[in-house]
């Protein structure tokens, strides 16, 4: 199976500025990624070209055998999963928990005239138990705590089978209870071989499922490190990125734990 995922010689450029540049990335549909590095290191704008939100300044990026900028990226989108804070900010707060998931039937947020089928309903309840959110179908989504949000939104973008799924710090902000359920949930999902490609962002090693098994860590704007977790998520390597001598270690489950020396 092809590459759903294929950025050859990007770069992102905003006034002047190289907000990424050289960037050689392949995802395979078996592969979950964890994209680490430093505040403006870039992640947030490899996240928006991998969803299609923006396009390159320079190179290409092929999105599921699609060359961006020679593809209607509407119907693209909707192959792509993606959850971040910025796009919560566009659910209603009155939405119901059951109506934020369902919508993506139609990339939409905000129930107004869609005509929904039973397989969608079915669908959407099913979903919502696998995050174990079916007990709040019927709440408003402006009522959630964070940790109920964040899984409403991943169970938004999955709710379409998505061929690559994409997470924004997924965990930022959560208590620590509400991190290591969601962290919990995240890696029975990317144990699943049924589940597609992902890749997700975040600022801490502490956040990263069991079951991913490739890493990269993202220093002004290039690729500082790339490849399986085991051989990118090292002391020396995080020590370069963040620019600060770090000691890294891994518990008997695969947890990555970080702490400066």
């Amino acid at each position: 199976m092809s590459a759903v995922l294929t950025l050859s010689d990007l770069a992102v450029i905003r006034d002047g500025n190289r907000i990424l540049d050289g960037i050689n990335w392949v995802v395979n549909p078996e592969e979950r990624w964890v994209i680490l590095g430093p505040n403006g290191a870039g992640k947030t704008t490899l996240l928006s070209i991998a969803s299609a939100n923006i396009h390159p300044t320079e190179g290409s990026a092929v999105l599921l055998d699609e060359k961006l900028g020679k593809t209607d990226v509407f119907e693209l989108r909707p192959r792509i999963g993606f959850a971040s804070t910025a796009f919560a900010r566009r659910i209603p707060g009155d939405e119901t928990v059951l109506d934020v998931v369902m919508t993506a039937a139609y990339a939409v947020t905000g129930r107004w005239n869609e005509n929904y089928d039973l397989v969608d309903s079915k669908r959407a309840t099913r979903v919502l138990a696998e995050w174990k959110l079916d007990h709040l179908q019927d709440r408003r989504f402006g009522t959630l705590s964070d940790g109920e949000q964040k899984r409403t939104q991943i169970a938004r973008a999955v709710m379409t089978d998505p061929e690559l799924l994409l997470l924004d710090e997924p965990a930022a902000s959560l208590d620590l209870g509400s991190r290591e359920e969601l962290v919990g949930l995240l890696g029975a999902y990317a144990q699943n071989p049924e589940s597609p490609a992902m890749v997700m962002v975040t600022h801490h090693v502490e956040e990263i499922p069991v079951g991913f098994t490739h890493a990269m860590l993202l220093a002004g704007g290039r690729i500082q490190s790339a490849g399986p977790i085991a051989e990118v998520i090292t002391a020396d390597n995080l020590s370069e990125a963040f620019g600060l001598r770090l000691e890294v270690s891994t518990s008997d489950t695969g947890r990555f734990a970080a702490r400066a020396v």
